[in-house]
C-alpha cells in the first residue's frame, strides 16, 4: 500500500483514526464492531498504539497486520525506544515489514509504570536514533510526534521544535501531533516549526471529549491544555452524559473545521479510544470538507 508521504502529495486532508490494542477478546470484538463502523469513511490511515515499555509488542504488530491485510486499511504501526534493544527492534521491523506495513511511527515512549525515561542496555535514548535505525533497517515511511503545547518534559516550545527538527533531518517525513483544544495554540507552533525549517506535513490530532475526568487526566499526561471558555462549558454539564458527548462533538467539529478551511494542516488524526460514534458524527458534520 502506498506510504503516508506519498499519500500527502495527492490527497489532502488526511483523514485518519488511532486504535490501541485491547486487552482482552471482550475488548477486540468491541474494536472491530468500531473498525466496521469507521471503514465506510475511507480513512488514508488508521494507526496502532504500543503500550507502555513495549508491553503490547505483539498485539500491536497482529493487529496492524491483521486491519491492513485483512480489513484492507493502510496501517500506521507505532513503536517505541521503551523496553527494547536495538535487536529486539530489529526482529519487530522485519516482522511489520513482512506483513506489508510500510508505515511506522517512531516514538521513545514511556517506561512502565511512569518515571523518568532510561535507555534500555543496548537499545536507544533517542527517537532520532530510532528513526535512524528504522529507515536504515527497510524503506519505511517514518512518522514522528510534535507537541503544538510542548512535551510534558519539554524545557521550552523552542527546544521541543529543536528536537522535532532533529527528528525530521534524520528521517522522519510526517508529523502527527499531539491532541490539543486551542488552534491558535497549534497555529503558532506551526508557524514557528515552519520559520526552523521544518517542513514535513503536519497532521492534527484530535481528541473529541466523551469524558470530564477522563479528559483532565488526558492532558495532565500529555502537557495539552484546555481553554478557559471550553472548560467551562464542559464542567457545566459534567453529570450529564449526553450534554458532555454533544459538547464534546460540537466543538471537535467546529475545532476541524478552522483547522481545515485556514488550510493550517495537511491531515486530521482522530483519537478515537477504540470507540466510533463520535468520530463517526464529526466526520459527518465535515463532510464537505473531508475526502471521505
Amino acid at each position: 500500500m502506498m506510504r503516508i508521504d506519498e499519500l500527502t502529495k495527492t490527497t489532502l486532508p488526511l483523514v485518519s483514526f488511532e486504535f490501541f490494542p485491547p486487552k482482552n477478546e471482550e475488548g477486540f470484538a468491541q474494536l472491530y464492531r468500531t473498525i466496521d463502523r469507521l471503514h465506510p469513511l475511507h480513512p488514508s490511515y488508521v494507526s496502532v498504539t504500543y503500550g507502555a515499555g513495549g508491553s503490547e509488542r505483539q498485539k500491536t504488530v497482529e493487529l496492524a497486520g491483521r486491519i491492513q491485510n485483512e480489513i484492507g486499511i493502510r496501517t500506521l504501526a507505532h513503536l517505541t525506544c521503551a523496553g527494547h534493544t536495538k535487536s529486539e527492534i530489529g526482529e519487530i521491523l522485519d516482522q511489520l515489514w513482512s506483513a506489508g506495513i510500510r508505515n511506522v511511527l517512531a516514538l521513545r515512549g514511556d517506561p512502565p509504570g511512569g518515571g523518568a525515561f532510561k535507555p534500555t542496555e543496548g537499545g536507544f535514548g533517542y527517537t532520532s536514533e530510532l528513526i535512524e535505525f528504522v529507515r536504515a533497517r527497510h524503506d519505511f515511511c517514518v512518522v514522528t510526534a510534535g507537541y503544538p503545547e510542548g512535551h510534558p518534559q519539554c524545557l521550552n516550545l523552542t527546544r521541543d521544535l529543536e528536537h522535532l527538527k532533529r527528528k525530521v533531518e534524520h528521517g522522519a517525513s510526517v508529523i502527527v501531533t499531539q491532541l490539543f483544544f486551542d488552534n491558535e495554540a497549534f497555529y503558532r507552533w506551526r508557524d514557528q516549526a515552519r520559520a526552523l525549517g521544518i517542513e514535513a506535513p503536519i497532521v492534527a490530532g484530535i481528541m473529541p471529549i466523551g469524558n470530564v475526568a477522563q479528559i483532565k487526566r488526558f492532558v495532565t499526561m500529555c502537557g495539552a491544555k484546555i481553554p478557559h471558555p471550553l472548560l467551562l462549558r464542559i464542567e457545566a454539564v459534567e453529570e450529564d452524559a449526553d450534554a458532555v458527548y454533544q459538547t464534546g462533538v460540537e466543538y471537535a467539529t467546529q475545532q476541524c473545521r478552522d483547522l481545515i478551511e485556514r488550510g493550517e494542516v495537511d491531515g486530521i488524526h482522530f483519537y478515537t479510544l477504540n470507540r466510533s460514534r463520535a468520530t463517526v458524527d464529526i466526520c459527518r458534520a465535515l463532510r464537505d470538507k473531508l475526502p471521505l
